[in-house]
């Protein structure tokens, strides 16, 4: 690829640089610098198999935990709804335990 396809340069060896300052030149430089470093970055982003997979995993791993969670607390209200007698027994239970021990320190 030659450089005056990229967007944003000038052709080298043509005139235009002589028109430039040394200080342009180095700014041009310095961005060339930090794209190329940016694509760098990226490649080996994407070259990094190990840490794309490790990603995918933790990212499935938190999907199914958040589907877990979902399902159970959705069979938990449905176990309630069919069974109020256990839930309200339990319930009890433990206001009586926790009434309990509040009494008793005082």
């Amino acid at each position: 690829m030659d450089e005056a396809a990229r967007t944003g340069s000038q052709e080298v060896g043509t005139d235009a640089d002589s028109d430039r300052s040394p200080e342009e030149i180095r700014a041009d430089i310095e961005r060339t610098r930090r794209e190329l470093g940016d694509t760098a970055a990226a490649v080996a982003a994407k070259a990094d198999v190990k840490a794309e997979a490790r990603a995918k995993g933790e990212e499935t791993k938190q999907r199914a935990t958040e589907k877990k969670d979902e399902l159970l607390a959705g069979q938990a209200a449905t176990t309630a709804k069919d069974n109020p007698l256990p839930v309200a027994t339990g319930a009890a239970f433990v206001v009586g335990f926790v009434l309990g021990r509040l009494t008793r320190r005082s």
